[in-house]
């Protein structure tokens, strides 16, 4: 669910989970510099740096020191996994609220998948 209205932060982390998830950045990999990062989606080098420190954080990426931030093993199947439940717990509710509300046939919506 990529809210443009959500906040800088929540964006840049949803990008790289994304990255993660496609395999864009694969166990071992080094992800790009904040300073890269940042210039690639127009954000400050703070912000981004906020985002990768919650992947560290959460243990999906490790620092070398000075060398960059690393994808670990096993962090596409963890944040996989932690994606589901946050879709099955915030937006598939969301989801099934709308439908009702609106009135819409899940059969249509299914064909259209």
């Amino acid at each position: 669910m990529n809210n443009e209205d959500s906040p800088v932060y929540l964006r840049l982390r949803r990008a790289i989970t994304a990255g993660i998830l496609r395999g864009d950045y694969r166990a071992g990999d080094q992800l790009p510099s904040v300073r890269a990062f940042a210039a690639e989606h127009g954000a400050n080098p703070l912000t981004v740096a906020k985002a990768y420190q919650g992947f560290q954080d959460d243990g999906y990426v490790e620092v070398r020191r000075g060398i960059g931030m690393f994808v670990l093993p096993g962090a596409a199947d963890r944040l996989r996994t932690a994606e589901r439940d946050n879709f099955r717990k915030v937006h598939w509710p969301r989801i099934v609220e709308a439908v009702e509300l609106l009135d819409l046939s899940w059969d249509e919506l299914l064909e259209r998948v």
